[in-house]
């Protein structure tokens, strides 16, 4: 019962999406093969996240968020909202404005997770690349389709946090990873529903 429960509410937003103001981009050739590009790109970067969770996972046992959620109030590390993406007055600009937004703080706190994991430096960066790229074609496609570009006060746009610990510092990278990858299951989600429209 608890599943059908949680699937129930995890779909909702979803359902009040379908009034979605868009119908004079939805027909748009450019439009679509955007957002399909982008459905695939957000795919790879999810792919890369999941590849980096595993490492943490492997490398200092860190695999499970329900036994870190006290860690974790200490830590002070946020999700970057999305709510402007499944929210009953769903408006593109909006939700482009807060996944650009996201993508561009998670771009910067990754290079805690590069501190962290030095050994795979390289899929960091390509990460942080990706997510800059992903970022960047975003804010591009929303000029081009005359959007305005919404800025939404940032939670926490500070320096990155400093950890007590290397312990801390390794809970802090596994909970950015993990909120990055809702974050991008949330933005994905989106990016679909646009295409469907």
């Amino acid at each position: 019962v608890l599943v059908l429960l949680l699937g129930a509410l995890l779909w909702a937003p979803w359902r009040a999406l379908h009034g979605a103001p868009l119908a004079e981009l939805s027909g748009d050739q450019d439009f679509q093969l955007f957002l399909h590009k982008n459905l695939e790109f957000t795919r790879k970067i999810k792919g890369d996240v999941a590849a980096l969770q595993h490492v943490v996972c492997n490398t200092f046992q860190l695999c499970k968020e329900e036994e870190l959620l006290l860690v974790r109030q200490d830590l002070g590390i946020t999700q970057a909202p999305l709510e402007q993406c499944h929210s009953r007055t769903f408006q593109a600009e909006a939700c482009f404005s807060q996944i650009r937004d996201g993508l561009r703080a998670y771009h910067g706190s990754l290079a805690t997770v590069l501190e962290l994991l030095p050994g795979h430096a390289g899929l960091v960066e390509t990460l942080q690349l990706d997510a800059a790229n992903l970022s960047s074609n975003i804010q591009q496609q929303m000029e081009d389709l005359g959007l305005a570009t919404v800025t939404f006060p940032s939670e926490d746009q500070g320096p990155l946090p400093a950890f007590s610990s290397h312990f801390h510092h390794q809970v802090g990278g596994f909970f950015i990873l993990a909120n990055f990858q809702r974050f991008l299951e949330t933005a994905y989600r989106a990016l679909r529903h646009l295409a469907r429209l």
